[in-house]
């Protein structure tokens, strides 16, 4: 029984230290910066711990169009995806 307890444990520490988390407010600034070089702004913005991709910014609004951004852990754009 107290091995199951202590497995338990492992996966459900495993799996919170892999959940998203909110952007601090120095993120936020950097994300809406490189955003408004692409002539874009807003979006919900998350950091994700599990990803080569850091950041997420869901539904930035563009010139052009509503896009869904991926960038990097020093804030470069991986991938800039049409929201349709």
């Amino acid at each position: 029984m107290r091995a199951i307890v202590v497995m338990l444990a492992i996966v459900l520490s495993s799996v919170a230290a892999r959940a998203d988390r909110p952007v601090t407010p120095e993120e936020q600034a950097s994300i809406a910066a490189v955003l408004e070089a692409e002539g874009c702004s807003g979006g919900e913005y998350e950091y994700e711990d599990d990803d080569d991709e850091a950041y997420e910014v869901d539904d930035a609004r563009c010139a052009d169009g509503t896009y869904d951004f991926e960038l990097s852990r020093d804030f470069r754009i991986l991938e800039r995806d049409r929201d349709d």
